[in-house]
């Protein structure tokens, strides 16, 4: 569902009008008390006749990256009456408004910065969408006062949307055998490298820490691993939950929606699955053995299964264009996605791009200020790949729309096999607190040090 205009015929605010006229359609958000709820609500919306789409939640909520059900304008009274006849109580219905943002043009960036430029920013102040050729002026302007009013810009979104705290999420990379042929992946099945395989009270070990220091979240990651099948996986998410209460996510590839609903049931709350790039000719090339429907439909599901829905891509596969970059972005726009993990191309050892050069920096970071001013409240991660070619780079793209940081907390027996990419850097609490500190960033209060 797009928000847009909507053509419509005779009165328009107690007025005839004879014709067509057009005027702005209102959309609005229901926010539940919870996933199970918000599915339901969902689902009986829809039975009776009401499109319904799944969006991260509005800023006004107060709740971080939690997802809302939109709604039609003309449909709103339908949808309350629907609430009322089943005795829902809801946390609020908010209406889906455009974010304004007063104040970034100046008189005096105004005389330094090109007219197209000021077009696009002031389509930005006044929260409207921005088109693929737009998109494609941001990820490509060398003006350094554009550049840094790109940076200004997505760094207000972040504050005014998700806050001035940084997230802090623990990750646990369970095992390196991977059934896939990735190209750019030195995990892929035909490259030669150390397998290993965590069991599950070595991860528990690592989870009973991470809950220990106040961590909220635990990501489980590993490549698509037959042995660490669906039902290993329950059994670990049920044990997680029991002992810990922590929120949990998933990152363990393409399964069956059966497959993804049973996790669900089970209290996996996110999952990221990225897309790498909206390219078809491009993914192919780096998924011999990949689908591009099969990973778009994979997206879909995990929406449609109330997952908080990651999402991502690689910036500088080699093949890979601005405009690439830029349909990229609208994709998670229209997908609604909740988590974007955006991070720079780098080599791996043994693959066929083990000699091609890194992606950039500065592109990688401009491609997160973009994805926030254009997708406004999702959970964008300053990414390991980053910190792996630049310290500082991590704290740029916090300072430049990015609140997020993942630590790895493999076990330093594993860690050193599960190379997806050269010279992994391997983020801890400490190192995420210096970023946090450079960054201008609070820590969060769940943190206990």
């Amino acid at each position: 569902m797009r928000q847009g205009k909507s053509k419509i015929r005779g009165e328009v605010q107690g007025t005839f009008l004879k014709g067509c006229v057009y005027v702005e359609e209102k959309f609005y958000l229901i926010l539940a008390k919870n996933s199970a709820q918000m599915l339901l609500i969902n689902k009986l919306l829809r039975e009776n006749g009401i499109e319904t789409d799944l969006v991260p939640s509005p800023p006004e909520s107060g709740t971080v990256c939690a997802i809302a059900i939109k709604i039609q304008g003309v449909n709103l009274e339908k949808a309350k009456n629907i609430l009322f006849e089943n005795q829902i109580e809801v946390r609020g219905i908010y209406e889906d408004k455009k974010m304004k943002l007063q104040g970034l043009i100046d008189k005096k960036l105004g005389a330094s910065v090109s007219k197209e430029f000021l077009d696009i920013l002031k389509k930005i102040e006044d929260g409207d969408e921005l088109l693929e050729k737009e998109i494609v002026y941001l990820l490509s302007t060398k003006d350094i006062k554009e550049i840094e009013s790109i940076y200004a810009a997505a760094d207000r979104i972040k504050r005014e949307t998700v806050g001035n705290v940084l997230e802090i999420r623990g990750a646990i990379e369970f095992s390196n055998y991977c059934c896939k042929k990735c190209k750019y992946c030195g995990i892929n099945s035909q490259n030669k490298i150390e397998r290993y395989r965590m069991n599950e009270e070595e991860i528990m070990e690592v989870v009973g820490y991470l809950n220990k220091i106040g961590l909220r979240t635990v990501i489980l990651q590993s490549g698509e691993d037959p042995h660490w099948g669906t039902e290993r996986l329950i059994q670990l998410i049920k044990r997680i939950k029991i002992e810990t209460g922590m929120r949990i996510t998933l990152s363990v590839g393409e399964k069956s929606f059966e497959e993804y609903e049973s996790l669900k049931l089970a209290g996996a709350d996110n999952y990221l699955l990225k897309i790498e790039t909206t390219n078809r000719k491009l993914f192919k090339t780096i998924h011999p053995d990949g689908d591009f429907d099969s990973r778009l439909k994979c997206s879909r599901w995990l929406k449609e299964l109330g997952y908080i829905n990651g999402s991502g891509n690689i910036i500088g596969i080699p093949g890979q264009t601005i405009e690439d970059i830029a349909r990229d972005i609208l994709y998670f726009k229209e997908m609604g996605i909740n988590m974007i993990g955006i991070g720079p191309f780098i080599p791996a050892k043994g693959t066929v791009f083990e000699n091609m050069p890194p992606g950039d920096i500065d592109l990688t970071i401009r491609t997160m200020a973009v994805t926030r001013i254009v997708c406004k409240k999702v959970y964008i991660p300053s990414t390991t790949a980053l910190a792996s070619l630049s310290k500082d780079a991590q704290i740029r793209a916090l300072k430049a729309g990015a609140n997020t940081i993942m630590l790895i907390n493999t076990p330093a027996k594993y860690r050193t096999n599960y190379m997806i990419y050269n010279d992994k850097n391997m983020v801890d609490i400490d190192s995420a607190i210096y970023a946090a500190k450079k960054a201008g960033l609070e820590l969060p209060k769940y943190l206990k040090l």
